[in-house]
């Protein structure tokens, strides 16, 4: 790879910078301090750059010695409501925050590639878009930056876009990984009241339980599930939360349950709402309560472009070696906003296993858990990659890529 010795002298700095990320974990959209460190890592650098007005997103274009085509590379930079349990030199030193998903790393990887394609300015045609995100975790942080104009910032609308995850659990150590079409669930809120009539525990007969109701309700939306759904379109229900009631000797005038939903395609997506919907109602009826189901869309699904994954997989190959890259068999159930953007620009989303060095992948801790330990040796490969990718993908120019489905 091309980039790759230029990132490998750089990985005692990557290091540092992902540390002092680390120790400093910030949550949602408002990301100062990250900001801040992100603007100090990439200061002195020939980028054009852009702050969000209602999150602190920091965008950066470098602009090539000629014009071509424009390629956006993506990190999230925001970190976990957790407090961490891994013993590291560098621990969080904010109580009840931690980078337990990664993004320390992907936000570290994206500076080491705007260096990396910095000095290569000379030979770019085209511009590179650098986008650091915030509050990818729930807060629809993409979504916001598009809102504020993200594809409008550079002088051609972004004609690839790519972003890099690492996980420690389902992937290779060191290696990349990527699936064309669905890569990523879509997520939807699914929020559940159902309401009867309260009274005494002894005389049910003289109330109208919820309970029993909303136990039915939750059971018979997994049989909905296995039965009613095509299993190669499938979805996962899950059911997290249920509350109800004060007192042992009461039954409650209510009862409420908070889920989610994930699917792999729209139809699949349209389809449970609709079937929830008669279900919950005849249940309830049945019950003598009434209930109400709400269901509201979060990201959708995060589908790659089979030309831009293939154009990834013949990079990787050709510059790291076979060994390096995996096709996904199958997507992953988890969701992203990243999604947003595929959704506007041809591109993908890519998988990077870094699971520590002598431990087994299947059994170390997984993202989003407050021990798990991820090996900083990736850093210099995604750095790389990301500037290859950008690299590779402005001198292919313009219509070399056909995308397989419309973009807006």
């Amino acid at each position: 790879m091309p980039f790759l010795d230029d990132a490998m002298a750089m990985a005692p700095e990557l290091t540092r910078l992902r540390r002092e990320l680390h120790r400093a974990p910030e949550i949602g959209l408002d990301l100062p301090r990250t900001q801040e460190r992100v603007l100090r890592a990439l200061d002195g650098l020939p980028l054009d750059i852009t702050l969000g007005r209602d999150l602190t997103s920091v965008v950066g274009v470098l602009r090539g010695a000629e014009p071509g085509p424009t390629v956006l590379l993506r990190a999230d930079m925001d970190a976990l409501p957790l407090d961490e349990r891994t013993g590291l030199d560098f621990v969080s030193e904010t109580p009840g925050t931690m980078h337990a998903c990664g993004h320390d790393l992907h936000t570290t990887m994206l500076t080491g590639a705007a260096h990396l394609l910095s000095g290569a300015r000379h030979r770019l045609t085209g511009d590179v878009v650098f986008m650091f995100q915030p509050g990818e975790e729930g807060c629809d942080g993409a979504g916001a930056m598009l809102a504020e104009g993200l594809l409008d910032i550079p002088d051609r609308r972004p004609d690839a876009a790519y972003a890099m995850h690492v996980f420690t659990t389902g992937f290779d150590p060191g290696a990349f990984a990527a699936r064309s079409g669905p890569a990523m669930a879509s997520t939807t809120n699914i929020d559940l009241v159902v309401t009867g009539e309260g009274g005494h525990a002894s005389a049910p007969h003289r109330a109208r339980d919820p309970i029993p109701a909303l136990c039915e309700i939750v059971t018979a939306l997994q049989t909905m599930v296995t039965r009613r759904l095509d299993p190669f379109d499938p979805v996962v229900v899950t059911i997290g939360r249920i509350a109800a009631g004060t007192r042992r000797n009461i039954i409650p005038g209510t009862a409420s349950a908070e889920g989610t939903l994930r699917a792999f395609s729209d139809d699949a997506r349209g389809r449970v709402k609709e079937l929830a919907g008669t279900l919950v109602e005849s249940i309830a009826h049945a019950h003598g309560v009434s209930a109400e189901i709400t269901f509201t869309d979060k990201y959708p699904v995060t589908e790659n472009d089979a030309a831009e994954v293939d154009f990834v997989e013949a990079t990787v190959r050709e510059t790291l070696g076979e060994e390096h890259f995996h096709r996904m068999a199958h997507p992953l159930t988890g969701a992203e906003d990243f999604s947003r953007v595929l959704r506007e620009v041809p591109g993908a989303m890519v998988m990077l296993g870094a699971a520590p060095t002598g431990t087994d992948p299947a059994t170390v801790p997984n993202n989003h858990s407050p021990s798990v330990v991820f090996d900083e040796s990736v850093l210099p490969f995604g750095a790389a990659l990301f500037a290859e990718l950008a690299h590779a993908r402005l001198e292919r120019g313009i219509e070399t890529l056909t995308p397989t489905r419309e973009y807006a």
